[in-house]
């Protein structure tokens, strides 16, 4: 009778264990399908300059509240489980600048001067250990 209740225990604690397991995954899945919905939507789209600035936004705000570390220049690191990097290719200058420095340089004044402009997200990377969005690049289409 002994034997045939330890048997139960440990099989009792295996399936805890299993379905605990489980659902940790099922989570971790539906927490990244849900924060890509708001980034992986603009694979491939042409999107106007103001909606650029939103998903800058977005980016940092989650960059922010993941606490991604920024190295000396300030900018964001990639940490490969959940931080996000933006580069916007521009047919003006000619140059790809990274989400930080539009951000610092004012948000405001980028959506003044590129409102009307295109970009395609030509880019989309996911991290490899959660599946989550890691990087974006937009390239500039009309001028």
């Amino acid at each position: 009778m002994k034997k045939l209740a330890i048997f139960f225990l440990i099989l009792i604690i295996i399936i805890a264990g299993i379905s605990y397991l489980y659902i940790t995954y099922k989570r971790t899945y539906y927490e990244a399908q849900r924060e890509n919905k708001q980034f992986a939507s603009y694979d491939g789209q042409e999107i106007y300059g103001a909606e650029i600035a939103t998903i800058i936004n977005k980016a940092v705000d989650n960059n922010k509240n993941n606490e991604v570390p920024k190295d000396e220049k300030g900018k964001y690191q990639n940490n490969e489980t959940n931080s996000i990097q933006i580069d916007i290719k521009m047919l003006d200058t000619d140059k790809t600048y990274a989400m930080e420095t539009l951000y610092r340089g004012g948000m405001d004044k980028f959506v003044q001067y590129y409102n009307e402009i295109k970009f395609r997200c030509s880019k989309l990377d996911y991290h490899k250990a959660t599946g989550k969005v890691s990087y974006m690049l937009f390239e500039q289409i009309t001028q």
